[in-house]
């Protein structure tokens, strides 16, 4: 194993059993090196590689600690690589949307509050009946994100948030090239609210699953007709 690696590994093991926890501070440099068995140039690989990934915060003339380890935190490194997709990895990002999504669905059917239905029911009620399709996109994104928020999984709603922006131009490119998109999608949106709101988690997670799938399969007919 790579020197920096293992400091890596015994930093993490140290987190992991609790020894540090979320926001404590680290020894001093030298200390931890000697502690730890490893050279200070690993050590300070070790602390650079954990920081770029959120998992410790170096503080210029305090010190370096643990951040708070917060899901959402943790997985901006995913978003950041998924920011650097190619095109023609857009349909790999709906399939796991298609999993993941689906079963957000069904958890929100189950643990929304009667206040976050009345939110999800208001973002559906503030599109217009005929959109433009920039309006209906940003709110797509806010109605999926409020319902990834009520699957009560802050895990689950950081890993479909981080897959919302590579799906995007796409959403867009349906919304302005498919015939009754528009629709289609205020209904499907429609059709998971009233499901989320019966608190019928099956129901809700068919509708999540059509809904999701649909755009796929449209991409997926899409980039076939643009490859002949």
């Amino acid at each position: 194993m790579p020197v920096t690696d293992e400091a890596i590994e015994k930093i993490k093991a140290m987190i992991v059993s609790g020894e540090l926890g979320p926001g404590a501070r680290l020894p001093r440099e030298a200390d931890l090196a000697e502690r730890l068995g490893l050279s200070r140039n690993s050590l300070r690989e070790a602390v650079k590689a954990l920081s770029l990934i959120r998992v410790l915060d170096v503080r210029q003339g305090d010190g370096t600690y643990v951040t708070s380890l917060d899901p959402h935190l943790l997985l901006d490194a995913m978003t950041f690589v998924v920011d650097f997709h190619r095109d023609d990895t857009v349909l790999e990002f709906f399939e796991v949307r298609r999993i993941l999504e689906p079963a957000a669905t069904a958890m929100a059917a189950l643990t929304m509050t009667d206040e976050e239905i009345d939110g999800l029911r208001g973002v559906l009620a503030e599109l217009d009946p005929e959109p433009d399709v920039e309006a209906l996109v940003a709110n797509d994104l806010e109605f999926h994100r409020r319902v990834a928020v009520g699957s009560g999984n802050t895990v689950l709603c950081s890993l479909i948030e981080g897959l919302s922006g590579p799906t995007t131009r796409a959403r867009i490119w349906r919304g302005l090239t498919q015939e009754g998109a528009v629709a289609r999608t205020i209904e499907q949106h429609t059709a998971i609210c009233d499901a989320i709101a019966a608190r019928q988690p099956d129901v809700a997670r068919s509708w999540a699953t059509v809904h999701v799938a649909g755009v796929e399969e449209w991409l997926r007919s899409a980039l076939g007709t643009a490859g002949d």
